[in-house]
């Protein structure tokens, strides 16, 4: 497999998190959103993902994008470790949690949305997470055991670690959300979450690796 991704990319990321849960080694190739205008609006890839944006992942002799699809076809050919909960009700909540995160906050704070926000974007970037958290913690107090939903990793688990890590980059107030720090907190503890980690990278700068 070939992932394109960005080191600092939440969606990459979930994938990356993904793809070290399940033991599938891959070749990363960067894929750097800011540099030479956005490399993502290159010919070459748009024609691997004609959205213009990261992830994508070249596996199976097919290219996929959109992190969420990627995932569940990582879990559909490599079953062990499950990320999506055989009991159908906490399935539901998994995948309730993690759309609430890619649908409902994420793409409202990415860098294609930011660049329309001009001197706003950290204050605009701070109110979709303020309000999405705000949800998400009262969501949490229902489904939580040690991560998201019971005390299995889960696919919510993989889309909850990279937007905790934009929250604090936008420097938003974690004070009130004490379920989500206690989850994100126990989560990057865990190698997958570690090795996948922005500061672990191949393409990340110097001055941000860990």
């Amino acid at each position: 497999p070939i992932l394109y991704s960005y080191f600092r990319s939440s969606c990459s990321w979930r994938v990356r998190i993904a793809l070290a849960l399940k033991g599938i080694s891959y070749d990363l190739v960067p894929v750097n959103l800011i540099k030479d205008g956005g490399q993502q609006f290159s010919a070459e890839f748009k024609a691997l993902n004609p959205m213009q944006q990261v992830p994508a992942l070249k596996i199976d002799g097919i290219i996929l994008s959109q992190s969420l699809a990627i995932i569940n076809y990582l879990e559909e050919t490599h079953p062990n470790p499950r990320l999506l909960p055989q009991d159908p009700k906490k399935r539901a909540q998994v995948r309730m949690i993690a759309d609430h995160i890619a649908s409902g906050i994420q793409p409202l704070q990415n860098l294609s949305v930011l660049k329309q926000m001009g001197d706003k974007k950290m204050e605009w970037a701070q109110n979709c997470i303020t309000s999405g958290f705000q949800a998400l913690e009262q969501i949490l107090h229902n489904t939580a055991g040690r991560y998201c939903v019971g005390d299995e990793v889960s696919m919510a688990d993989l889309c909850l670690v990279p937007q905790v890590a934009n929250a604090e980059r936008f420097k938003v107030d974690m004070g009130p959300y004490p379920t989500i720090t206690r989850i994100n907190k126990a989560l990057l503890e865990l190698e997958a979450f570690k090795i996948s980690h922005p500061s672990r990278q191949p393409d990340t700068p110097a001055e941000l690796r860990a």
